[in-house]
This record gives C-alpha cells, sequence and structure tokens, in this order.
C-alpha cells in the first residue's frame, strides 16, 4: 500500500524517437531530446538552456513538491537536528608551516569557511592574532551558488592563489591575493580546474585549463602582474582519454604534472631552478601501469602496481634519473595488503594501507627501515593521513573515528611514538556514543565472495527484521566508502532506523582485486554484491525486504538503477543522487567531459561490441522494462558537468512509462548547482534532510 495519496497527475514527457546503430544494433531513443544541443554553453550560462526542457524539469519539480509536500514539517526538524548537531563556529587546528599556521573556521550561520592565519606559535584559541585571508561567506554574497576551491599560500608566505565556481559546472575561476593587506590583485584566470602550484619565489604558478569538453588538457604557467591571454603553455594533453593535474613538493624542488586515467600514469616533472625547462617525462604511460610520486629529498618515492605488485608497493629513484629502470624497491608488494597513498619528509616515509578491510598508517625510518603501525580495536573504523605541511618534521596528522565514535584529530611524533589528541569533534546536541552500536558483517555473494557490511543501530532497535533500514552502495573506481562518523545519519538511526554501507566489488575495501572484480566485463559483480548484503540483512532479520531503502550516488546512482532493474522487489525504496543511468549513450559519445577517461572504467562501446553488449546488458536507462519498480526518488544538478541532468530526467520518463505499479518515480533537479549539490553547509543539509524525510516518508514512519 503506497503512503502517497491524492497525487496530482505526474509529468508525461513526450516521445521524440531517435535511432541510432552501432556494431549493427539498432537502438531507438525516445527522450535523448532532453539533452540541451548547446550544454557546453548552458554549463557556463544556465539561463540559455532550451525552454521546452527547462519547462519539463520545472513540471518534474513541482510534481516531486507535490509529493513531499507532507513531509515539510519532517524535513524542518530533521534539518534543525543534523543543524544542532554541528558546531556552528567551529574551526581547524590550524597546520603549522613556516612562520605560521593555516586553518580556516565557521561563523555561526556561516555557509562557507573562512581561511586564517596566526603566527606559528601562537594561541590557537586567540583570536586576537587570527588574521583572516579570505572570508567565503563576503564571497558568496548575491550568489545562488558559489564553492571555494580553497587558498593555496605562496613558500614566502606573501600571497594566495584561490578558487571559486559560482555556477556549479566546475568551471573554476582563479584570482591572486595580496595576503598582507587581504586585497586581489588584477590577475584573473578563468576556466580552471581550481587550483595552481606556487613557483618557489611566488612570482609565479602552474594552473590546467579545461577545454570545452571539460577535460583538463592543458597546463599553462602564468605570472603575476600579466594577463591570462600572455600565460606560457607548458604541456598539452592529446588524447582525451586521460585527465591531468599539477602539483608542488614540499621542499619547492619540482613541480609535478600527473597524468593519469583510471588504469595508467605517467609523470613529468619540471625543475623550479628552471621554471621554463620542457616537462621531463619520468616514466611513459603503458596501459596497466600505474604510478604516484613524492618528494625525498636527493630521491623520489614511487607508489606503483609495476612488476606484477596488484595491491601496490614503493619505490625510490635518484632525482637526477627517475626513469623506471632506476627504480629500487624499498617497501614491497604484500598481496592483500593495499597500499593506498604514501608522503615523505626528511627522515620518515609514511603511507596509508588497508589490510583486512580496515586503515592502517605506517611509519618507515628512512635510515634504519624500521617500521611500525598506527591501527585501532574497533571492529570498524575510519583513519583519515593529512601529514605535515614541512618536510623537516617529525610531527604529522592523522584522523580517527568510527560509526559510533566522533572524529578525533591527532599530532603524531614520528620518531618518540608519542601522540598528541588536537581536538575531538564536538556534537553540541549531545551524543552518548554507549547508546549505539557499530558492527562489521560478511553477505555471502551469489559466488561466494563476503561481501563487508558496516552497520550502526541503536542499542534498543529490534533485531526482528521490522526495523527499517537505508542501505548504501557505491563500488566503483576503487573507491572506498569510510566507516567513519556521520552526524547526519543519526536522525535515521535515532528513528529506529539500522544504517548500513555495503562495501562492494568496484571499491577497494578489501585490496586491489576487489576494485578489478567489480569494473569493466566484471561490473555486474558490483550489482549482486549489493543485492546480496540486502538478502542478509532480511535473513538475519536486521531488517526485511519490505523495510529496505536503498541509497547511491552518481556512479552509486548506477547501481541503483541497476537493482531496480534486477531485484524491485527487494526494496521499499530507491534514492538515486545524481545518478549516472544513461551509462550506454554516455560512453557512445566521446565529445561528452568524461566519456574518453571512463573507457577503462566501463569498457569502450564504440570500439568492442563485447563491451557494448556488456554495458547494454546493465545499462539501467536501457533495461527498465514493464515491472512494478519501487518509491524511486532522482535528484540531479542542471549545471552538473560529471552525471548531466539528462541523465536522470530521461531515466524517470521511461521508469514513470514502464512502471505498472503504484508507487511515485519523482525527479529533483538542482536549477542552480551541479554535481556536489548546494554549495553551503546549510543549503547541503537542506538537501539531506529532504533525501531522509523520503526514506522516513517511504518507510512508513513519517
Amino acid at each position: 500500500m503506497s503512503v502517497f495519496k491524492n497525487l496530482p497527475a505526474a509529468p508525461v514527457a513526450p516521445k521524440k524517437p531517435v535511432t541510432d546503430t552501432h556494431h549493427g544494433i539498432a537502438r531507438t531513443d525516445d527522450y535523448a531530446w532532453l539533452r540541451a544541443d548547446n550544454w557546453q554553453a548552458m554549463f557556463k550560462d544556465p539561463s540559455i538552456l532550451d525552454p521546452q526542457i527547462r519547462k519539463h524539469l520545472e513540471a518534474e519539480n513541482e510534481y516531486m513538491n507535490a509529493a513531499m509536500a507532507d513531509t515539510k514539517d519532517l524535513q524542518k526538524t530533521l534539518f534543525a537536528e543534523m543543524r544542532g548537531r554541528i558546531k556552528e563556529d567551529d574551526s581547524s587546528v590550524p597546520m603549522k608551516d613556516g612562520a605560521f599556521a593555516y586553518g580556516t573556521f565557521y561563523v555561526k550561520g556561516g555557509e562557507h569557511p573562512r581561511y586564517f592565519r596566526i603566527p606559528r606559535e601562537g594561541a590557537v584559541g586567540d583570536e586576537t592574532i587570527r588574521q583572516v585571508l579570505l572570508d567565503g561567506d563576503k564571497e558568496a554574497e548575491g550568489k545562488a551558488y558559489f564553492r571555494i576551491a580553497g587558498l593555496n599560500h605562496s613558500s614566502d608566505h606573501a600571497r594566495g592563489i584561490w578558487g571559486y565556481d559560482d555556477k556549479g559546472s566546475e568551471y573554476y575561476t582563479l584570482k591572486v591575493r595580496d595576503l598582507a593587506t587581504g586585497g586581489d590583485l588584477a590577475d584573473v584566470v578563468e576556466n580552471t580546474g581550481g587550483g595552481g602550484a606556487w613557483a618557489p619565489d611566488g612570482k609565479s604558478f602552474f594552473y590546467t585549463v579545461l577545454d570545452e569538453n571539460h577535460r583538463p588538457s592543458k597546463i599553462y604557467h602564468h605570472v603575476v602582474g600579466t594577463r591570462q591571454s600572455d600565460d606560457r603553455l607548458v604541456y598539452e594533453e592529446k588524447d582525451p582519454g586521460f585527465f591531468m593535474s599539477v602539483g608542488g613538493s614540499l621542499i619547492d624542488d619540482f613541480i609535478f604534472i600527473d597524468i593519469h586515467d583510471h588504469q595508467t600514469s605517467e609523470y613529468r616533472i619540471i625543475p623550479t631552478t628552471d621554471l621554463a625547462a620542457e616537462p621531463k617525462l619520468v616514466a611513459e604511460r603503458v596501459t596497466g601501469l600505474e604510478y604516484s610520486m613524492t618528494e625525498g629529498g636527493d630521491v623520489f618515492y614511487i607508489l606503483t602496481n609495476a612488476d606484477g605488485a596488484k595491491d601496490f608497493k614503493i619505490m625510490e629513484s635518484p632525482v637526477a634519473a627517475p626513469q623506471k629502470e632506476n627504480w629500487r624497491e624499498v617497501v614491497p608488494h604484500r598481496p592483500g595488503t593495499l597500499i593506498l597513498s604514501h608522503m615523505a619528509y626528511a627522515r620518515h616515509l609514511v603511507w596509508l594501507q588497508r589490510r583486512e578491510g580496515l586503515p592502517e598508517i605506517v611509519i618507515r625510518d628512512r635510515k634504519t627501515g624500521e617500521e611500525h603501525a598506527i591501527a585501532f580495536a574497533e571492529e570498524a573504523y575510519s583513519l583519515g593521513l593529512s601529514g605535515a605541511a614541512e618536510y623537516d618534521t617529525e610531527v604529522i596528522r592523522f584522523s580517527y573515528s568510527s560509526m559510533t565514535t566522533p572524529s578525533q584529530l591527532f599530532d603524531y611524533n614520528m620518531a618518540t611514538r608519542e601522540r598528541t589528541l588536537l581536538k575531538t569533534q564536538e556534537v553540541p546536541s549531545g551524543h552518548n556514543p554507549d547508546d549505539y552500536v557499530t558492527r562489521r558483517v560478511f553477505a555471502p555473494a551469489p559466488d561466494g565472495a563476503p561481501v563487508p557490511v558496516t552497520l550502526l543501530y541503536r542499542k534498543d532497535t529490534p533485531l526482528d527484521g521490522s526495523a527499517p533500514c537505508l542501505l548504501y552502495g557505491y563500488g566503483a573506481y576503487g573507491i572506498t566508502i569510510p566507516a567513519g562518523f556521520n552526524t547526519n545519519c543519526l536522525s535515521l538511526v535515532d528513528r529506529g532506523f539500522v544504517y548500513a554501507i555495503a562495501h562492494i566489488r568496484g571499491g577497494k575495501d578489501r585490496g586491489f582485486q576487489w576494485y578489478e572484480d567489480g569494473k569493466m566485463a566484471k561490473k555486474i559483480n558490483t550489482f549482486k554484491d549489493f543485492i546480496a548484503a540486502a538478502d542478509f540483512l532480511n535473513e538475519e532479520k536486521f531488517t526485511s525486504y519490505s523495510n529496505i531503502i536503498a541509497e547511491g550516488g552518481s556512479a552509486g546512482g548506477m547501481l541503483m538503477g541497476a537493482i531496480a532493474n534486477m531485484a524491485p522487489e527487494k526494496f521499499r525504496g530507491i534514492i538515486a543522487a545524481v545518478p549516472f543511468v544513461d551509462v550506454l549513450n554516455t560512453m557512445l559519445d566521446d565529445t561528452l567531459p568524461l566519456t574518453p577517461p571512463e573507457w577503462p572504467e566501463w569498457g569502450n562501446p564504440i570500439e568492442s561490441e563485447e563491451f557494448y553488449d556488456i554495458i547494454a546488458g546493465y545499462s539501467p536507462y536501457d533495461n527498465v522494462e514493464a515491472r512494478p519498480y519501487p518509491a524511486i526518488l532522482a535528484l540531479g544538478g542542471l549545471t552538473d558537468p560529471r552525471v548531466t541532468y539528462w541523465e536522470p530526467a530521461k531515466w524517470v520518463a521511461r521508469l514513470r512509462e514502464k512502471t505498472t505499479g503504484s508507487e511515485p518515480i519523482l525527479l529533483k533537479t538542482n536549477m542552480d548547482a551541479g554535481h556536489g549539490g548546494a554549495s553551503g553547509r546549510f543549503q547541503r543539509l537542506e538537501e539531506i534532510a529532504f533525501e531522509y524525510a523520503f526514506a522516513i516518508k517511504v518507510a512508513g514512519k513519517a
């Protein structure tokens, strides 16, 4: 029995069939017209959107508002609860760098961060010595959308590069700020990826430019005080399948150009003693070879999967001869222990690894080779490694949390092994960890693979199948969803929900093989793992099929679309945020922003009939059929360059056409934002409150 009553007639998208043929196979798309022909220009100026498309999206928003009208008070309550768990005037613990320590803080009611610095040894809480470098709220005034890319100060601490996006399209504008006066210089650099790498003298910086298809295809060198049109082209990546970024080192010796797709890497380096030098190739790209570099004084440390090191190893090379033939092993490959990232300091090498599904930080003395690990005893937890802003240091910084334990920030002395607690996340409205239970259980997949599932619920929640459950999943790009503290989900858990995270294949939760077993030709495992998690939670009576609301976003939205087609009867409702659901059409169009770089993740259906068939077999939009679908909420962003707005719009149109059930199919399009949704911290809470209100309503708990 649907909980949605007396709804108005849902919008009906007109059909305008478009047929294409690939590999001799003809397909007809009735809703292709929802894609704006001028999408590149529209991302920069949303006002030029085709009026017919705008009218349809606005009609969908009106229908969605009508369906959710009776949750307005609930949304306000949820928002108030979530806001009440945030310390509104929170401040970071500043990170020491040279004569200063840098950090961010918020003011009560403020949506955006403020960047500050204090003297290096100044008292952290002393506001009289705090110099505000950038006020995010002030910069955002009068803008419906505003996101700051950060503030990167020069080595001499005189200037900072800061970037902003005011449309949600992820085309960032860079400006240069005089940190002494707080004023911006005349420099304006447009259409960038969001940041820059300073030259050591603070007189110039390097940055990436996005082309019309939103690809970071060029790196330029900008001299402060000159026009962008005079900037020197440093490197152009001609292969549209590769991403590119530029960065510096802690000791200001090199500029690193990182070129990569999802399975292949290439680095080029520029010595800062000769900024006009041609970027020097380190190891040429070879399909399947991944590596990343960090400074090490007279050596580079290289994290790589070379020579069959599936879970990665760390090598070193001389700075003067960094080519692959000169790499020497430092930390060997240990199958089943995945090295995720690495950092180097004057006397220590540091890396973050995942072993038996849990993270560890490992410290190695560069002189003696002695190693020790930082680990914790909880059943499931999250570690964050932020390291240090200085090379010649004994102290690094990391964070720890679990589903029940608020985040704790530590400084750690790598030599003495002393751990200093700097800050514990405050929950102003109160939080008692003893009221909750967190568990790590394993759901058997159809092929026998144990799928980890992290659970959070109140101790008094009945485990007899009656509890509603929000089951979250992602499962792509090797991204691991951490089992960290999340104050927002407490609004569900405190209402009797079981909150569950399915650590499905496609992520690296159980090593690199776990990722490989959920991509390309094996992508179906991702979807089967998620359904297996639902089966397990039902069988073990943590919840039941009639009480499970599934949630995922972006590539996790593809997961939502796939499980809606494969097992709709096992879910009471589905929330799909910016869902990548029109997979086949997108992967067949190499002009779209992320298509060529995505082929190593999904396969190339243009060149390969095999991958055409594989993707066609699971692509959510292409597999919608006449069946009763559960209640579905899809969310999109008009200027989203990653998952374009027309993907959820087309999917909803086809779902609504085909469903034989009575549950509504809803679409909410944020007309002022892109992939990340609303940019302000409280605006974002309003979006989460809306999603949770949908889950609570669908579960019959409103």
